[in-house]
C-alpha cells in the first residue's frame, strides 16, 4: 500500500533558498489555478488504479497548499478522496486528543505557511480529515525571515499556531532552518525555545542548502571564501553549523522529543509516518506538475511545467505518461536503502536486508563497515546498523564513503 503525495505548486512568493518547482502567484496567469485543480483531478482517476488496494497516508505539498481558497482546497481534496481509498486505522474508537492512540488514524498532512491560514480553510482541511499540519516556520527572527524571502514574522506563526490549534489539529510540525546568513549559535539557540514553546508534537531542522539556481546559490555558491560587503551577513561556518546541530539535538531530548531521524524530533507516537515510508523505502505514489512516484522499483517523475501537465492530461490519454522513467537497478535500490535507513535512529535491520536483496549487507559492504564500526562511527547490536548520533551531521560524506566502491 502506497504512500500518496500532492504536489501543489503555488506559492506567494519564491523564498531566497527554494529549489522545488512553484509558481508565485504575482506572475501567475487567472486561470492556472483552475488548470491546475482539473489536471490533478485528472490524474487522480487515471493513476488511482497503481493503488487500488488504497493508500497508506496522504502529504499535500508545495510550493503552499493553503495558498489555495477554500472552495479550491474543496475541489482538490474532494478529488483526492474520491479517487483513493485510504488504510483503515486499527483503532476505530476516539481515543483522547493529543494521544498516542489518536495517532493511528491515517495520516493526513498538509503543508502552511504562516499567514496564509484561516479558520475557513482549517474547516474545509478538517473537514476531509487532515489531522496534521506542517508549519513552514524556518525562523523565529524576522531580520532572518526577511534576507531568506520569507513572508511572515514570528507573531504570523503564533498566530497560525493558535488558529491550527483552535480548528482542531493535535499534531503540528514546525520546520526550521540552521545555518542562515548571519545567523549565530545565540540566534539559533533563541529560535529552538520559541518554537518548543509553542509545544509542536513535532519539530524538523534542516541545514540551509545552496540549491542551484536560487538567490542565495547565486549569491554565496559564487563567493566559497564568503567575501562581503562591510554590514553584510555571511553564511555560519561548517563548525558553527555542527555546534548549532549538536545543542538542538541536546536541548530537543532534554524537552521530550525523540531524535528519530537525522533532521527530524518528535513526542512519542508523533513520528511522520508519510516520511518514514520514504525512509523505510516503501511504495510512494505522486500526484501533480514535478511530483515523484516509486512504484514497483520504477521512479517516475512528473514534468515541471504546469501548462505541459494539464495538455498531457487532457489530450485523452487512457494512461498518463510522468516525464521521466527510470528502471532501478539492484545497486540502485541497495544503496538508496542503505542510505535511506542510516537516516533513522534505527538504522537497517540487518535479517530484512539479507531477506530483501538476498545477500548480507557485510557481503556487500563488509570490508569498509568494519572500519565505521571499529571507529565507533557505526553501531552494530541488537540485529542493526545505526549511525552513531554523534555522527549525524557528516553522514552525508559518511554514506558516500560506503556506498560508492
Amino acid at each position: 500500500m502506497p504512500s500518496l503525495y500532492v504536489h501543489v505548486p503555488f506559492c506567494l512568493k519564491k523564498c531566497a533558498y527554494c529549489a522545488f518547482y512553484s509558481i508565485p502567484l504575482a506572475g501567475c496567469r487567472e486561470d492556472w489555478k483552475g488548470i491546475y485543480l482539473q489536471a490533478v483531478a485528472e490524474e487522480a482517476k487515471l493513476r488511482s488504479k497503481e493503488a487500488q488496494g488504497g493508500v497508506s497516508s496522504l502529504f499535500l505539498g508545495g510550493g503552499t497548499p493553503t495558498i489555495l481558497e477554500p472552495l479550491e482546497l474543496d475541489s482538490l481534496l474532494s478529488a483526492i478522496h474520491k479517487n483513493f481509498s485510504f488504510g483503515s486505522p486499527q483503532n476505530t474508537a476516539s481515543p483522547p486528543e493529543g494521544s498516542k492512540a489518536q495517532q493511528k488514524e491515517i495520516e493526513k498532512t498538509v503543508e502552511a505557511n504562516p499567514g496564509t491560514l484561516t479558520k475557513e480553510k482549517l474547516n474545509v482541511l478538517v473537514s476531509y480529515g487532515i489531522n496534521r499540519i506542517s508549519l513552514g516556520a524556518q525562523s523565529f527572527n524576522d531580520r532572518m525571515l526577511v534576507q531568506i524571502g520569507r513572508i511572515h514574522n514570528k507573531e504570523d506563526i503564533r498566530r497560525s499556531v493558535w488558529l491550527i490549534r483552535q480548528g482542531g489539529i493535535h499534531n503540528l510540525n514546525l520546520d526550521l532552518i540552521f545555518g542562515l546568513p548571519g545567523q549565530t549559535l545565540t540566534d539559533w539557540q533563541d529560535t529552538l525555545r520559541r518554537a518548543v514553546e509553542l509545544e509542536p508534537e513535532h519539530l524538523s531542522l534542516y541545514a540551509l542548502m545552496l540549491e542551484e539556481g536560487t538567490p542565495l546559490a547565486r549569491k554565496f555558491s559564487s563567493n566559497p571564501l564568503n567575501v562581503v560587503e562591510e554590514g553584510d551577513p555571511v553564511l555560519p561556518d561548517d563548525d558553527i553549523q555542527a555546534d548549532m546541530y549538536e545543542w538542538a539535538a541536546g536541548f530537543l531530548q532534554q524537552q521530550g522529543y525523540r531524535h528519530y531521524e537525522i533532521s527530524n524530533f518528535a513526542r512519542a507516537g508523533f513520528e511522520c509516518r508519510h516520511n518514514l515510508t520514504y525512509w523505510q523505502s516503501e511504495e510512494y505514489l505522486g500526484l501533480g506538475p514535478g511530483a515523484v512516484s516509486c512504484l514497483g522499483g520504477v521512479r517516475t517523475k512528473n514534468t515541471e511545467n504546469l501548462e505541459l501537465y494539464g495538455k498531457l492530461l487532457f489530450a485523452g490519454r487512457e494512461a498518463f505518461d510522468p516525464l521521466e522513467t527510470e528502471v532501478l537497478t539492484r545497486e540502485q535500490k541497495i544503496s538508496e536503502y542503505l542510505m535511506l535507513a542510516l537516516r533513522t535512529a534505527k538504522g537497517v535491520d540487518l535479517n530484512a536486508f539479507t531477506q530483501k536483496f538476498k545477500e548480507s549487507i557485510q557481503d556487500i559492504y563488509g570490508l569498509k563497515l568494519i572500519k565505521y564500526i571499529d571507529k565507533g562511527v557505526l553501531i552494530q547490536d541488537e540485529g542493526r546498523l545505526r549511525v552513531n548520533p554523534r555522527y549525524f551531521f557528516v553522514l552525508n560524506s559518511l554514506l558516500v564513503d560506503i556506498i560508492c566502491q
